[in-house]
């Protein structure tokens, strides 16, 4: 089993969802809060990979959602440093595996990584119901995100 580094929202519903499917497979979860990392352009950047930088982005972040900042229009060294200052914009989670790092929890890539079959029979029916969700988006995007506790995302 696999020792996963999980920069993480905290609070975050999806981010709790994928933590659960993760330990429910064995694997050790050491969890950090993505917003008060003390990141660097170039570790940031080693989690994005070939990705395009518009897949860089949380698009749940409100400066994002608002149109104040266009992923489609940036550079990735632009992209880098608006995030390094407003972190909120990061699409979650970072994953740090050894030496790998991957942005999101995209269910059949983790799951063909290190795997995310339960080590416990009994946690089978749960995990299924959890890599049938939509663990990428924001879940509170259809909620009403003025109520008081809902998340700024």
């Amino acid at each position: 089993m696999a020792r996963v580094i999980f920069y993480e929202k905290p609070g975050c519903r999806n981010n709790t969802k994928q933590k659960t499917l993760l330990t429910a497979a064995g694997h050790e979860v050491v969890s950090f809060n993505l917003l008060t990392q003390p990141w660097t352009i170039e570790r940031l950047r080693s989690f994005f990979g070939d990705l395009p930088v518009t897949e860089w982005f949380n698009k749940a972040a409100p400066r994002v959602k608002s149109g104040e900042v266009m992923p489609e229009k940036m550079d990735p060294q632009t992209a880098l440093l608006l995030m390094v200052r407003d972190p909120l914009l990061i699409r979650r989670p970072l994953i740090e595996i050894g030496d790998r790092r991957e942005v999101g929890f995209e269910v059949d890539k983790i799951d063909a990584w290190i795997g995310l079959t339960p080590t416990d029979e009994s946690l089978q029916e749960i995990s299924e119901n959890l890599k049938s969700q939509d663990l990428q988006g924001c879940p509170r995007n259809h909620e009403h995100s003025h109520e008081k506790g809902a998340c700024k995302h």
